[in-house]
């Protein structure tokens, strides 16, 4: 045989190459077209038909064929540079599918020519150099860390708390006092040492879900409190714990019962509270007590030092939220927010379970006495001449918007500050009534002794995008010319960040209007202008086709049909039946209820946000009963998955289906391009910028659900808060990457990671305990997340 002819076995490898070359062109010619008449690039149509050229030639045979992909490859590296510059993650759909294809490309040429040594050396050589150069590209793209904006405040502010306990050795509220800084004045972990902390202990709550199913509820949530010498926490189905915080040997175990009916959308807890009465001796039974709401809706009272129910609250150490409520089907009353406690008053809000009915279950906020439990009032914003329960054979007012998510409170102003949600339709308007409209995705600053809202905030008027108010605020000093003013730090879901005098909630910091956009299903009730932050916001700004995004060019193009057969019109774009709609940012925020820290000696805000749009239709109702969308009292029946995914508002004329994310349903990626979440610190009394980073890493991340186990900073989306210390660390977990980082509030860059058992979509808190500081976290995992699902409460310190 002549050595300088190639055996035709060889040119096998040519024809299934060229082959596999001419399909992915067909495909995009195919899809370019579509594109192209819905107004969209006309890259992937005249892409696809050279690339269905270069195949038939590779298959063939004929060399020509490559020198064509080449030519192809080369002008997408042009286009693509031209569309979105050096960015590296925009990059990936436009070019690393084209070049492992041209390396292949070129491994292949050999085979195809009279003097296959030259042509395979070469081949090889090229191929090793391209994957070199995208390795270490991407080593240093994936891990680059953006410059600091600004300088860090210097120590200059001296804020007064109002809460009754400090944060320091313990931590006695969920957001580390009522005043939710989540903050902590320890500084034996520092900058400097961080780098050695180690596991100083984990332990196994015991709350795992037993079947599939409900494990597609589960979502910890936890924060713990540290009060003396013991720590306390609540599992999914609202069972109570209490730990020595040096070894986290169990002392206690409370378990209220809740029943797998009970869940509502997430089986969580994020905390509980705690109260002690004043005056009473430490020793005396329930001086000291922990206060829990539980998943079925009860409030319950424990001695904090025995886990014993408190006999003397309400009946015989509980009381039930839903007296007075009528009818409500298991898991359509929760409460999985710890309530807030103000002197001496028990204030609670519950979830009802969204998407179902709009007349489901009152949203009214209810008041109890912290030692009797005896209810000291309820506010129905339906019923304002009311002051406590409806009269016998009345309910509170159904459907209203209710307060999911976790209150702040100040003590000496007697004001407990209620981030309220939406009426329980969330994406249908019309049915509501004017009590509604004016409360709706508001803060309400309540009166503790009256109940009576003393006044309000609304940041979005006629809310259609279930963008309720998810974060706690947190209550700061502001500082102004006229010296500091009590106030309060409002984040949102649409990325707004709001400074109110939590006296009057008069805006101490500009705000704007826009124009926002009409049309969708109710045209007359869209507001024609929507209220904006100009003191900052972290929204990003409106979508373009551009920014469509995949892990090829095939899926980046169906992204990119997608976008242009949406409705979109920016920002507030409102849902429509005929077709999906975009609504960006989407329902997990912006904050979510994670919410702020807050370091109040600096004067630096820190917030960790998401950057999603959420794919939206309003489904008619003729439709959804064909579908057996039905309320889940009624014929729906599974729960878990994505929230909006097929929820039947009942009472509307719509349904609603909502793509969280927007998510290719074959490959599971999303498709806007990352990054999907972030963290930034900004300077309190301005508003600037002082850096702004992705947060999160690729490791578990990928297409069909396998991890990339990629260590590069992508910006992932997290749920769960930041707690800063005063020696400037910020520790978070909340990302879906299941690590726990500490990071520098002066740069921004992570100083220390660890991997937890499972996903970390909770709050940390720190305390010291026999002169060491602790850290701890609840790994407990969210389906909502697809993060791993773990009982572990894990402590680290150092050594």
């Amino acid at each position: 045989m002549n050595r300088e002819t190639p055996p035709a076995r060889r040119n096998m490898a040519a024809i299934i190459l060229g082959s596999v070359i001419a399909l992915i062109g067909l495909v995009l010619a195919l899809g370019g077209a579509l594109l192209l008449t819905e107004g969209g690039s006309a890259y992937y149509l005249f892409t696809g038909l050279a690339m269905g050229a270069a195949g038939i030639l590779l298959a063939s045979g004929r060399i020509a064929g490559a020198w064509l992909y080449g030519a192809i490859f080369a002008a997408t590296f042009c286009w693509a540079l031209w569309e979105v510059g050096l960015r590296p993650w925009a990059l990936v759909p436009r070019l690393v599918a084209p070049l492992i294809l041209l390396i292949a490309v070129m491994l292949v040429v050999p085979t195809m020519t009279r003097k296959p040594g030259r042509w395979r050396r070469a081949g090889i050589g090229v191929a090793a150099a391209l994957i070199a150069a995208i390795a270490f590209g991407w080593s240093i793209a994936g891990n680059y860390i953006p410059p600091v904006q600004a300088g860090l405040p210097g120590d200059r502010y001296a804020m007064a708390d109002p809460s009754l306990a400090a944060a320091g050795a313990d931590w006695p509220a969920y957001g580390g006092t009522n005043s939710a800084r989540r903050y902590s004045p320890l500084a034996q972990i520092t900058p400097a040492n961080v780098a050695g902390l180690e596991r100083a202990w984990a332990i196994h709550t015991g709350d795992m879900p037993h079947s599939k199913r409900i494990r597609d509820t589960y979502g910890a949530e936890t924060t713990p409190l540290k009060i003396g010498d013991t720590l306390y926490l609540c599992t999914p189905k609202s069972i109570v714990l209490a730990l020595d915080p040096a070894t986290g040997r169990q002392k206690w175990r409370f378990d209220p019962g809740v029943k797998d009916d009970a869940i509502p959308y997430t089986a969580a807890c994020r905390g509980v509270s705690y109260y002690a009465a004043p005056g009473a001796g430490t020793d005396a039974a329930c001086a000291r007590r922990i206060i829990l709401g539980t998943l079925d809706a009860r409030i319950v009272a424990l001695d904090a030092r025995t886990g014993r129910p408190c006999a003397g609250f309400g009946n015989l150490g509980q009381v039930s939220i839903t007296d007075g409520m009528g009818k409500v089907p298991p898991g359509y009353v929760s409460i999985n927010s710890p309530p807030t406690i103000v002197r001496g008053v028990i204030v609670t809000g519950h979830q009802v379970l969204d998407g179902q009915d709009r007349w489901a279950p009152s949203g009214v906020i209810q008041a109890y006495d912290a030692m009797t439990g005896r209810m000291r009032w309820a506010w129905d914003m339906m019923h304002p001449e009311r002051s406590g329960p409806p009269p016998e054979g009345q309910t509170y007012a159904r459907g209203t918007p209710n307060m999911w998510t976790i209150a702040s409170g100040d003590e000496q102003l007697g004001l407990v500050y209620l981030p309220m949600g939406n009426a329980a339709a969330d994406y249908y308007s019309s049915l509501r009534r004017p009590q509604e409209n004016r409360y709706a995705t508001s803060l309400v600053a309540i009166d503790v002794t009256t109940g009576k809202p003393r006044w309000s905030f609304q940041a979005v008027r006629k809310d259609v995008w279930d963008y309720d108010f998810g974060a706690q605020a947190t209550l700061v000093d502001f500082p102004t010319p006229r010296g500091p003013v009590p106030a309060m730090v409002l984040p949102s879901k649409q990325g707004d960040i709001y400074i109110l005098d939590r006296r009057t909630g008069q805006p101490l910091t500009p705000i704007g209007q826009i124009r926002a956009p009409g049309g969708g299903v109710e045209p007359r009730e869209r507001a024609p202008f929507q209220r904006v932050s100009l003191y900052h916001n972290l929204r990003k700004p409106d979508l373009t086709e551009k920014d469509m995004w995949g892990m090829s060019p095939i899926d980046q193009m169906i992204c990119r049909i997608q976008f242009r057969r949406a409705s979109y019109k920016g920002f507030y774009t409102p849902p429509e039946s005929g077709r999906r709609s975009i609504e960006y940012p989407g329902y997990n925020g912006g904050t979510d209820w994670g919410g702020v820290a807050v370091d109040p000696v600096r004067g630096v805000i820190v917030a960790n946000y998401n950057d999603m749009p959420n794919y939206v239709r309003l489904v008619p109702r003729a439709e959804a009963n064909k579908l057996g969308w039905a309320p889940r009292d009624q014929a729906r029946g599974n729960i878990g998955g994505a929230e909006g995914a097929g929820d039947p508002q009942a009472g509307t004329p719509y349904a609603i289906d909502v793509n969280a994310g927007w998510r290719l349903k074959f490959t599971g990626m999303l498709c806007k391009q990352p990054p999907y979440g972030g963290i930034r610190a900004i300077e309190l009394a301005t508003g600037r910028t002082i850096w702004d980073r992705p947060f999160g890493t690729a490791r578990t991340n990928g297409p069909f659900g396998i991890p990339s186990m990629l260590p590069l900073t992508i910006g992932t989306p997290n749920n769960g808060g930041a707690v800063v210390t005063k020696s400037g660390l910020i520790f978070i977990a909340a990302a879906t990457d299941n690590l726990i980082r500490a990071i520098d509030l002066r740069t921004g860059r992570t100083l220390w990671s660890a991997k937890l058992p499972g996903g970390g979509q909770a709050t940390p808190m720190t305390y010291t305990q026999n002169g060491r500081q602790y850290l701890v976290i609840m790994a407990g995992g969210h389906h909502f997340m697809e993060t791993p699902v773990s009982d572990q409460l894990v402590a680290y310190a150092l050594p």
